[in-house]
């Protein structure tokens, strides 16, 4: 307390005589570690209470919600397609009656489409109306066997008119060739000449006397789901994934091998590696445009290849895609973008980039100290892990909260009694049926009339919130907690014999014990912004079309500004977590110190900052761009005097994207320990030098090499323990 007291009064008569070595020793062991308080307490308690209520609140979802009820499609009366121990259990099948409803406004407003709904064993293989089926029936029965599967119930033969069928709506009026995805039926569409069909043919009878085009099904698809055929494009991903789990994970263990060898490499040769770093991603982009390049020109004499993404519009088949000459330009034009910006940046920024090489050194140096912390990005995927599952079964189970309800919903979207409560059993012998003819009543969600029921939107969105609180209150933990630990390293006067034991495991148990109010804070503000960002776009996917210009601009803007606002929150946040981790205060003294300390060296941040990120992101680009290579020449058998890869993919692209991204994530986890590091490090370094002179009273803490390049003042050499 002594020694606290005489340093911040720095008024070294009051301070006695004390052996110098032992007071900066015994401040440093003082100042960071013992003298602590609990910081904003009330935000903790808030912060516990909120997290016991999320607690409750995933019970009560559990205890009400069926998760059958997203794993099972639904008919229009409500009943699973599929379920065991169901009529429909060999029914595993949605059927759509007439899918040229799903183009009505009313899809947009209750998320339905407004025609029949049955389960089904297996979808239409072939074109047939019901006109067409009852003139056949005449020759053979075997058409009214086998359309009478895509009707609500049997019959002993197809007697109906079609007027009579439309008004019972027993039956479709006629059935398309159609392939299941996520257990519904979808056209089955195809390029034919550059031509859109489905079943081969372009134009066809919709079974009421109009004549429909394949763009006109594809539209009416799309208004159910934007993505056809994802069922088989599930299991030949799987598939792959099954052939190739152990070269992914090769090709994992790889990068991590990788990373870790950069960042031992980067404590002794930083500025040799940095080249590396530099040159290496430039020929990796250079491969990757000279590759687009040499698809591109192999194209050009194809027949189809130069209709563009939007004539194709969504297919299933992914590698079509690639099948295009726009695909191959499209890419080769961001490739290209993307190496000019690399060099010009290398050219104009080569200068700060040496300052930024001094700190990674003193960052490698650091780490090389507490090699624990590369074992941190770890445990925040862990926690990061359970959080993201917590919020996805909550989700399901409150969406799948309460029993059937039913509502009108006409294929015009102008009945007065739209969006009505009814009972399908007894809807066609109601006034609502005769006054809004076609109108059906169909299953909409799941609910219920209980005070519970009512507040499920609610629930909902709290759910959401309490979840961004959570996922921004972990990241913020484990920067406070790599923070302490950097900065018990920094303000050890001799390195490393004063760096206290455990500093990993010391700052995390700090950061929880005293300082979880002022992380729940940051977080929290974090999450607000967050939140009305999502606010802000969810109102934007659902006015889209009833905006207008104005209104598109004002929308634009405000994304814009609040985009702009949370990385400033996050920035301030980071270093106010690094303040916290020095000195124990709370998260607004924190913050304003923080921000106050950087505004007096605006000069230095402007050096240090975004050039150091810079660098580490050209690292975490070459480690996921070697492996990303080395995988793309495996799995696409480019290599097999080297190497023989898997010869039966479906897709290589998607274990290659796997190994791409998969590295990219190692990669950054290593190098996030980094950039933290060297925040720290900095923002130690600017109170040092507002604290101490460099004389043998005041010494430095930073090393001799590195206070020359940040700080032109003449730096008078500290005394460091042989």
């Amino acid at each position: 307390m002594v020694l606290s007291a005489c340093y911040e009064s720095k008024n070294e008569p009051t301070c006695g005589k004390v052996d110098k070595k032992s007071f900066w020793t015994s401040f440093n062991s003082l100042f960071l570690f013992v003298f602590r308080s609990c910081t904003d307490v009330l935000c903790c308690i808030i912060f516990i209470l909120f997290i016991i209520g999320y607690i409750l609140l995933g019970l009560m979802a559990w205890v009400h919600g069926d998760p059958r009820r997203v794993a099972y499609p639904t008919d229009s009366n409500g009943h699973f397609c599929g379920q065991k121990g169901t009529p429909n259990e060999n029914k595993t099948i949605l059927f759509y009656f007439n899918l040229f409803t799903c183009t009505s406004p009313s899809v947009l407003v209750n998320l339905q489409c407004p025609t029949t709904q049955i389960c089904v064993s297996k979808c239409p293989e072939k074109f047939l109306t019901y006109l067409e089926m009852q003139f056949m029936y005449r020759n053979d029965k075997n058409y009214w066997s086998y359309y009478s599967q895509f009707c609500k119930s049997a019959f002993a033969k197809p007697a109906k008119t079609l007027t009579q069928l439309l008004l019972d709506d027993d039956c479709p009026t006629a059935i398309f060739p159609s392939r299941p995805f996520l257990q519904r039926c979808f056209p089955e569409f195809s390029a034919k000449n550059g031509t859109l069909t489905v079943g081969n043919k372009t134009t066809f009878d919709d079974g009421s006397g109009k004549k429909r085009n394949a763009v006109e099904l594809r539209a009416a698809a799309n208004g159910i789901n934007k993505i056809l055929d994802a069922r088989t494009i599930g299991m030949k991903v799987f598939e792959d994934y099954a052939t190739t789990w152990y070269w992914i994970l090769i090709g994992l263990t790889i990068a991590m091998l990788l990373s870790w060898m950069f960042v031992i490499l980067l404590r002794f040769t930083a500025g040799f590696l940095f080249w590396i770093f530099m040159l290496g991603v430039i020929g990796i982009i250079g491969y990757g445009i000279w590759h687009c390049y040499q698809e591109y020109s192999k194209l050009q004499e194809q027949p189809n290849s130069h209709l563009s993404i939007y004539n194709i519009g969504i297919q299933t088949d992914l590698s079509m895609y690639f099948q295009l000459k726009q695909t191959w330009f499209t890419f080769m034009i961001i490739l290209s973008i993307l190496e000019v910006t690399v060099i010009v940046m290398l050219i104009f920024l080569r200068e700060r980039i040496r300052v930024s090489i001094a700190l990674l050194k003193e960052g490698s140096k650091a780490i090389g100290y507490i090699p624990s912390t590369l074992i941190y990005p770890v445990l925040t995927f862990i926690l990061l892990s359970i959080c993201i599952s917590y919020w996805a079964v909550t989700a399901v189970y409150l969406a799948t909260s309460g029993v059937p309800t039913y509502k009108v919903i006409a294929p015009e979207g102008q009945c007065e009694h739209e969006n009505k409560t009814c009972n399908p059993e007894i809807f066609n012998t109601t006034q609502i049926a005769k006054a809004c003819p076609g109108s059906h009543c169909n299953f909409a969600s799941y609910g219920g009339k209980s005070l519970y029921h009512r507040y499920i939107t609610t629930f909902q969105i709290v759910n959401l919130f309490i979840f961004l609180w959570l996922i921004n209150f972990i990241v913020a933990l484990g920067q406070c907690t790599l923070a302490g630990a950097f900065a018990s390293y920094y303000w050890a006067l001799r390195k490393p014999d004063d760096i206290p034991p455990y500093p990993l495991f010391t700052a995390f148990g700090r950061a929880i014990r005293y300082h979880t109010g002022s992380l729940a804070f940051g977080s929290l503000i974090l999450a607000s912004i967050q939140m009305f960002r999502l606010v802000l776009q969810y109102l934007d996917n659902r006015l889209k079309e009833a905006q207008n210009n104005f209104s598109k601009f004002l929308q634009c803007c405000l994304k814009c500004c609040f985009w702009c606002l949370e990385n400033v929150v996050k920035f301030l946040n980071r270093n106010a977590y690094v303040m916290i981790a020095i000195y124990g205060k709370n998260f607004c003294k924190s913050a304003r110190d923080a921000f106050n300390l950087l505004m007096r060296n605006v000069l230095k941040v402007a050096v240090m900052d975004r050039v150091t990120e810079f660098v580490l992101i050209l690292g975490k680009i070459l480690v996921s761009g070697s492996i990303g290579i080395l995988a793309f020449l495996l799995f696409t058998q480019r290599i097999p005097m080297i190497l023989e890869g898997p010869t039966s993919l479906n897709y290589y692209w998607v274990p290659l994207l796997t190994v791409i991204i998969g590295s990219y994530l190692i990669a950054h986890g290593f190098f996030s320990v980094y950039s933290m590091c060297i925040d720290t490090i900095f923002i130690c370094f600017c109170e040092d030098l507002e604290r101490n002179d460099g004389s043998t009273e005041k010494p430095y803490f930073i090393a001799p090499t590195l206070h020359g390049i940040l700080n032109k003042k003449q730096l008078v050499p500290q005394k460091q323990k042989e």
